[in-house]
């Protein structure tokens, strides 16, 4: 197909990922076409290409996505292969319309259609889902530049286990999920220093039996999705710090960090003489540096005036306003805390569905007029 020619699609999804399969098995439901593309060589990808050790945050009973339940015990915290695996399967078991290796260059509109450009190819679209995670661009800041050159350096994104560092100190810049994590698992072979805020933790052992039969529920399906909403004044509230510092730590809790050496430190906040320079003025001699410091949105690649704010796109639950046919699915805290999270995306996916489901039925009524009679 030359780049003049296009291929239209009446709603492309951009996401292979848990977000773009929930919408895609929404759409289904309600027979509507679409095609669903991701930049990956397969379905599970973005989650295979994460660190060896990984295991989610949430146990099975909390990872299965709508119509098709984890193939795990309930109890049980899946790898991040295990999870993998799952997507591919369920994008088989519901006959989702996934083309891979499709990586979008940019998204625009010409004034009647979406316009995708991809690679050599072009397609056009009357509506998009873009089912991609706030996490798409690596975040380290700038005076990382300024370490000394002997200092390994890995974002997060990168680190896959603790052979990849050399010998000597860690200093695992960032505290939240990843970073506890991370930190952990270095601590076995290195020493490790963990940098940052405290994010906070759930207080109580979501591992444990109560919690399985109790306190997750409450706490996943209760609190994080439906008291931490955009629709409650609470979640209004809290909603600002939750985007821009993340969530509490879920599974991991300062007491495990400090029992396995674990040695928390502040903030690193630039550098001097090479090293890195804490919050309290002290710097840190160490070999190695891990940024989990996180991720930008990288959503420059879509052209449409009015639908984002810097790179943060401007929703309402997923919807854009300005833009009729455009909407986000999978973004951390879109609707609730549980946005982003595989148990809490089905809602969302089922919202977008729906409203794209209206507006074709609307587009599809036949325009009728009235004529007076003497």
């Amino acid at each position: 197909m030359s780049r003049a020619e296009a291929e239209h699609v009446e709603t492309i999804v951009v996401g292979a990922g848990q977000a773009g399969l929930s919408v895609g098995y929404h759409l289904t439901r309600r027979n509507c076409e679409f095609l669903i593309i991701d930049a990956h060589g397969r379905v599970g990808d973005s989650w295979r290409q994460r660190w060896d050790s990984l295991r989610l945050f949430t146990p099975a009973q909390f990872d299965g996505l709508d119509g098709m339940p984890f193939p795990a015990p309930a109890g049980r915290f899946p790898t991040k292969d295990e999870m993998a695996d799952y997507l591919q399967a369920y994008a088989q078991q519901f006959r989702l319309p996934v083309r891979t290796g499709l990586h979008v260059d940019s998204l625009s509109h010409d004034g009647t259609r979406f316009v995708i450009a991809a690679g050599q190819r072009r397609l056009t679209a009357d509506n998009v889902v873009i089912a991609m995670s706030n996490f798409q661009q690596p975040l380290v800041p700038e005076f990382a530049a300024s370490l000394d050159p002997t200092i390994a350096q890995l974002h997060s994104s990168r680190y896959r286990s603790p052979a990849q560092l050399g010998p000597g100190a860690v200093l695992v810049a960032g505290a939240g999920n990843s970073g506890a994590e991370i930190g952990l698992e270095l601590v076995r072979t290195h020493q490790v220093l963990l940098s940052g805020r405290d994010t906070g933790h759930v207080p109580f052992r979501i591992d444990g039996p109560a919690a399985q039969l109790i306190l997750s529920r409450m706490l996943l399906r209760g609190l994080f999705h439906r008291v931490l909403t955009v629709d409650t004044p609470i979640g209004r509230r809290a909603r600002p710090r939750l985007v821009s510092r993340g969530g509490p730590l879920i599974r991991v809790k300062p007491e495990d960090l400090a029992k396995a050496g674990v040695q928390r430190v502040p903030r690193v906040v630039g550098t001097a003489e090479g090293l890195p320079l804490l919050d309290d003025g002290k710097t840190v001699t160490v070999a190695n540096v891990i940024w989990c410091t996180g991720f930008r949105a990288g959503f420059s690649w879509i052209h449409i005036p009015s639908v984002r704010d810097g790179d943060e796109p401007r929703h309402r639950s997923g919807v854009v306003a300005s833009r009729p046919g455009l909407y986000f699915v999978g973004l951390h805290f879109l609707h609730a805390l549980s946005s982003a999270m595989v148990h809490g995306v089905g809602r969302d996916a089922r919202r977008v569905a729906q409203v794209i489901a209206n507006r074709a039925i609307a587009a599809a009524e036949p325009v009728t007029t009235s004529t007076e009679h003497s």
